[in-house]
């Protein structure tokens, strides 16, 4: 089993905290990628909305959760003695999950085959859509 990112929140407070952390970094990278898009004065005006920016930290604050992987006997094997609601994407009979502890309370998880990565980050931004935009932006 391994894990992938370190953002793992206990608390909807917590998860806020973290969202609200990262703003400057999102607003950092989006500045930079119009920089070295080489956008002007007017364009970075007329482009780089409020929107732009919170779509960059959402996907920061997604990319960064703690998502571990591993067999499917791992993962029963881990989910054993928690009492959580599950949310499991995809077939019972691959090999590998990818999963993330949402608050303490939720599982959300996603089996795969072979690309570890590409089911990494499936899971990530199912994750964010399903438990903590509502968290965090509401």
């Amino acid at each position: 089993m391994e894990t992938h990112g370190f953002l793992a929140p206990a608390t909807e407070s917590e998860a806020r905290e973290r969202y609200e952390a990262i703003g400057p970094a999102a607003q950092t990278v989006v500045k930079e990628t119009a920089k070295a898009m080489a956008f002007d004065a007017d364009e970075y005006d007329r482009r780089v909305t409020g929107e732009v920016v919170e779509t960059a930290r959402d996907a920061l604050f997604a990319s960064l959760l703690a998502v571990r992987t591993g067999t499917r006997e791992e993962y029963e094997e881990w989910l054993a003695d928690r009492d959580r609601e599950v949310r499991e994407e995809g077939s019972a009979n691959v090999d590998n999950v990818a999963w993330h502890d949402a608050l303490g309370e939720t599982v959300v998880a996603a089996t795969y085959q072979r690309e570890e990565r590409a089911a990494v980050a499936t899971l990530r931004r199912q994750a964010f859509g399903r438990v903590y935009r509502d968290v965090v932006q509401g």
